[in-house]
């Protein structure tokens, strides 16, 4: 299955028609993970962003850990907000399959299509709403 395929598996990328999605495809590299691999460590600066292709991680913060899978998209966080850092730990749980996207590569991306621009941004803010719900981050500090 080639990168297009794979990101139309990724409700962030489904709506795209077929023109764009090979647009929107091509700065995307395959890489591949074994089980209990770390792909991002959390309070270190975010280098980009992975959407699952096969396998699952899991996502660990704020002592609490949530399970993802295929289509999903993990490290976007740390590329819409402001300080640019990690806010959880995300370990493979099995072997996992996924697309990378740097951050030079992720802000030329929502700089041509405002639509994923603001998806992506939506996805975050929801994603730090629950982090800040998990109770642990104090007032004034950040959640991870």
């Amino acid at each position: 299955m080639g990168v297009p395929d794979l990101l139309r598996r990724s409700p962030l990328f489904a709506g795209f028609d077929d023109e764009k999605i090979e647009r929107l495809a091509a700065p995307f590299t395959e890489v591949e993970f074994p089980a209990d691999q770390v792909l991002i460590e959390s309070r270190t600066p975010g280098a980009g962003m992975f959407v699952i292709c096969d396998g699952t991680v899991a996502v660990e913060a704020h002592g609490l850990q949530r399970e993802l899978g295929p289509g999903e998209v993990v490290g976007e966080i740390s590329l819409v907000e402001d300080d640019g850092l990690r806010r959880a730990r995300v370990v493979a749980k099995s072997s996992v399959r996924c697309l990378a996207l740097g951050r030079p590569e992720f802000e030329q991306m929502l700089e041509a299509e405002p639509e994923l621009a603001e998806s992506m941004r939506k996805l975050a803010r929801d994603r730090l709403a629950e982090l800040e719900a998990s109770g642990s981050a104090g007032p004034g500090q950040p959640a991870a």
